[in-house]
């Protein structure tokens, strides 16, 4: 889902090996190797794909509305995997955490605050307009937000204003914005290093569980305990990308695994029923969620750099822009090739995907490419009074 990872792809070029703080042994300098980590933007597009799958067979709802019956009955046998898909998000919130560390390292306040903004909101503004244009279409089923609500969307703060979203992904982007926040004030605004970096982790997994304890909603939009330790598993494995192999980098991410694998179960485990389309095992839960922080750590170790193909940098740049329309507007394309053009649920589930990365390309094409420089330089040039 720019340096996020609710697909929002950002800087993954490996920065220059810094000297190791008192305490720390850096691992040596390396002299070669990707300018990309272009594995990271692999397993960014993987992670929305897992999401498409869960939008598109692995729960009810309006999806089941565009297929003409649940998707249950059109994939009997994937469903029950599709189900999984939605933990694709906390994979996401992972590689958020360890991208966002590496961009806002050495990155003055100004320039980092210009260079989220400026990745987020171009394509997010132009899917908010696209979505909002095709359901007010009178042969589209699906209810379009109103005018006010659909304007209160552009600033990506209608969810904590109560107003209806216009993009259902969009809670993610709001997780993804208090994290920046937090990370801007507390480690790029001061400067980041190694002991700060170390720091914040640690302050945030403790002021994440007293806000589960304390069961205060100002805390908990604050601190975000559902998600935080999959954003603190991203910085501690960034640690051990900028670091080596380093104790204390470790346990933060063992830690935030702990805490991580316990949220989602809570989240999205229920008892086996009859009755439950998205039943999904705890164990299985846990697998996925290892699976996202063993892929972030092997590509920080190093060990996925075998993984130099330049179309894995184009694929990590149309995850943000699929991310944003898939869901709403694939409703609308599924409706279409499968109840009215009477395709088979398999070839619809491909040309959907398809088509919603052909859509994509055209908004990294045209809108991201054009005005992410332009809003970039100009946030940039802003100097406060």
């Amino acid at each position: 889902m720019t340096a996020t990872a609710t697909p929002d792809a950002g800087p993954l070029s490996r920065p220059p090996s810094p000297a190791p703080p008192a305490g720390a042994k850096a691992r040596p300098a390396r002299t070669a190797g990707p300018p990309r980590l272009r594995a990271l933007d692999g397993l960014r597009l993987l992670a929305a794909l897992m999401v498409a799958a869960y939008h598109y067979g692995g729960r009810t709802g309006e999806i089941g509305q565009a297929w003409g019956t649940s998707p249950r009955e059109q994939f009997p046998t994937a469903s029950s995997f599709f189900a999984y898909g939605c933990l694709g998000v906390q994979i996401f919130f992972v590689i958020s955490g360890f991208v966002i560390c590496m961009s806002g390292w050495g990155r003055p306040l100004r320039s980092f605050f210009a260079s989220r903004v400026s990745r987020l909101f171009p394509a997010y503004w132009a899917a908010i307009i696209l979505v909002t244009a095709v359901f007010a279409l009178p042969w589209v089923v699906y209810e379009a937000v109103s005018p006010s609500d659909a304007l209160v969307n552009l600033t990506m703060l209608q969810q904590p204003l109560g107003v209806d979203r216009v993009l259902g992904v969009c809670w993610t982007l709001w997780a993804e914005l208090r994290f920046y926040a937090l990370f801007a004030l507390f480690v790029v605004l001061p400067g980041a290093n190694r002991r700060r970096v170390v720091l914040f982790c640690a302050v945030w997994t403790l002021g994440a569980a007293v806000a589960e304890a304390a069961n205060l909603p100002l805390l908990d939009v604050v601190l975000m305990p559902e998600y935080a330790s999959y954003f603190i598993g991203g910085i501690g494995l960034y640690l051990v990308h900028r670091y080596g192999h380093d104790a204390l980098a470790w346990g933060i991410v063992a830690i935030s695994f702990l805490i991580g694998q316990h949220y989602a179960i809570a989240g999205l485990w229920h008892p086996a029923d009859v009755d439950a389309f998205s039943y999904r095992s705890s164990t299985g839960i846990i697998a996925v969620v290892a699976f996202g922080y063993a892929a972030v750590a092997l590509i920080a170790l190093g060990r996925l750099r075998w993984a130099d193909w330049r179309w894995l940098t184009v694929a990590g740049s149309l995850t943000y822009p699929f991310y944003l329309v898939h869901e709403h507007l694939g409703w609308v394309v599924v409706g279409v090739l499968h109840r009215k053009l009477g395709l088979p649920s398999s070839a619809t589930l491909v040309l959907t995907v398809a088509l919603m990365l052909g859509l994509a390309w055209l908004l990294y094409r045209f809108v991201e490419r054009r005005l992410t420089p332009v809003l970039k330089r100009s946030l940039s040039a802003v100097r406060l009074p």
